[in-house]
């Protein structure tokens, strides 16, 4: 944007500085010229007056004296000559009428200076000729020599446009120097008048920044700038407004829904705890993982509560072992998967530990391997395998957790869908709401990891959480 206005500006400065040279220069041309035609004018008219008698009587002695003094004086070549163009008076030696400006008509008569041909025709030559610096030979100029209406010949006048270009060159030197700081001034003022002029779109674009970045209470000052800005920093105002109640309710659903599961299950926890008495030692592992089950849930509306409070997941990371969190939720999954005639592997290396939000490799393990035993048909087999890449030259290192399955799949394209809330793929006979992945997506982001999905070899899907090592 500041782009285009500098160069929109210095367009229209150049093309308004150029507009205001030009056609002064070219004044002052004219001008220089009118002034030196109207004196030659009439001195050549007081010429056309002494010079009918010679013309008619041939005797130019007298004449001729009178246009040497005038040549003497002012270095003017004055010429008279009759009707068929011969020199019959001239103030210094002239051959013909082609020595006035050598080059520019015949030799020896051949064709006349047009100032001539037009004063032999018994008119008056017009003052709009110019004489621009650039230009060579003199300033030609002509009047009738006539008795009774009838023209018999013409005074002539060749004045020496040396000094007038110069004189004309050394003006538009000083009127170009005049438009250079003009528009060296404008240059100048461009930045300060484009940041005057920008400086709403510049306050809005902070905004923008800012309430990206989570400062939601910033707004824009809408009384300054033009009404089309003004109306926009209104808009800007009023979204902001709207996305922050928005944000709001749903922090305040969050809190609510936290504090108002956690009794429950704390009350689940005190009943499923004093079941212990009456347990066989065989039910004794399944009873130890349902309180696990029960304390991990409590864990979560936790973190939901801290998460509203604070908007800040950095006060609730731990450092955790990939490799004992990927065996403790294959443990809790394993009784489904024996009911599903499923199979549970765990592969990759072991020592790994990432440091992550409590609970949100849990939650999107359990998303994962619950929809790898719901779609994956009767006899899958879910594969979770852990590995490590070491930081390079082409990034920093990281932890990838694949949950592989061996099922139906679907095509890359639809992959590409299946993470969007509430999108299930036709499957309507089977449970869910087609939130888990769109929530794990979620979590992952919240601490710089992401969910992939991709199809796995022969068929089926290969889901990859990569997390920062």
């Amino acid at each position: 944007m500041r782009r285009r206005v500098l160069t929109v500006y210095a367009t229209l400065l150049v093309a308004a500085c150029l507009g205001l040279a030009l056609p002064l220069c070219g004044s002052i041309a004219a001008r220089g010229t009118s002034d030196m035609l109207l004196d030659r004018i009439n001195d050549t008219a007081r010429f056309a007056g002494l010079a009918e008698p010679g013309v008619l009587t041939g005797a130019a002695s007298g004449l001729t004296g009178e246009l040497a003094a005038y040549d003497r004086l002012y270095g003017i070549t004055a010429v008279v000559v009759d009707r068929d163009g011969a020199v019959v008076a001239s103030s210094r030696e002239v051959a013909d009428l082609s020595d006035l400006e050598p080059g520019r008509w015949g030799q020896h008569g051949d064709e006349l200076p047009e100032a001539v041909r037009t004063a032999l025709a018994g008119n008056r030559m017009g003052a709009d000729r110019v004489v621009y610096p650039w230009q060579r030979g003199p300033l030609v100029v002509a009047e009738p020599v006539g008795r009774s209406g009838e023209v018999v010949g013409a005074a002539v006048t060749a004045s020496p446009t040396g000094s007038l270009r110069r004189s004309t060159l050394v003006q538009w030197c000083v009127a170009w120097a005049a438009v250079a700081v003009l528009m060296a001034a404008g240059f100048a003022a461009a930045g300060p008048l484009t940041r005057w002029v920008l400086r709403p779109i510049d306050d809005l674009e902070e905004a923008t920044r800012a309430v990206s970045g989570g400062s939601l209470d910033t707004r824009v000052r809408a009384e300054e700038g033009p009404e089309e800005l003004r109306r926009l920093g209104e808009s800007f105002n009023r979204m902001a407004d709207t996305i922050t109640s928005m944000l709001e309710s749903q922090r305040t659903f969050v809190s609510y829904a936290g504090h108002q599961v956690r009794n429950p299950l704390a009350a689940l926890r005190l009943r499923v705890d004093s079941l212990s008495r009456h347990l066989t030692p065989e039910g004794a592992r399944d009873h130890r993982m349902a309180l696990d089950e029960v304390d991990r849930l409590s864990r979560i509306c936790d973190s939901l509560l801290t998460l509203a409070r604070t908007e800040d997941t950095e006060q609730s990371l731990v450092w955790e072992d990939v490799l004992e969190v990927v065996d403790d939720r294959l443990a809790s999954w394993e009784p489904i998967a024996e009911r599903a005639g499923a199979v549970l592997v765990r592969e990759g290396v072991e020592g790994v530990r990432v440091r992550s939000a409590e609970g949100t490799l849990d939650q999107a393990l359990d998303a994962l391997i619950d929809n790898a035993l719901k779609f994956g048909g009767s006899g899958v087999r879910v594969t979770v395998r852990v590995e490590r890449a070491e930081a390079g030259p082409d990034g920093p290192g990281h932890v990838d957790v694949h949950v592989v399955d061996d099922g139906p799949g679907l095509p890359e394209a639809r992959l590409e869908q299946a993470s969007r809330p509430f999108w299930r793929d036709g499957h309507d006979g089977v449970g869910g709401s087609g939130l888990g992945l769109s929530i794990v997506v979620t979590l992952l982001e919240l601490q710089g990891a992401h969910l992939s999905l991709r199809p796995a070899s022969p068929h089926g899907i290969d889901a990859r959480i990569r997390l920062p090592a």
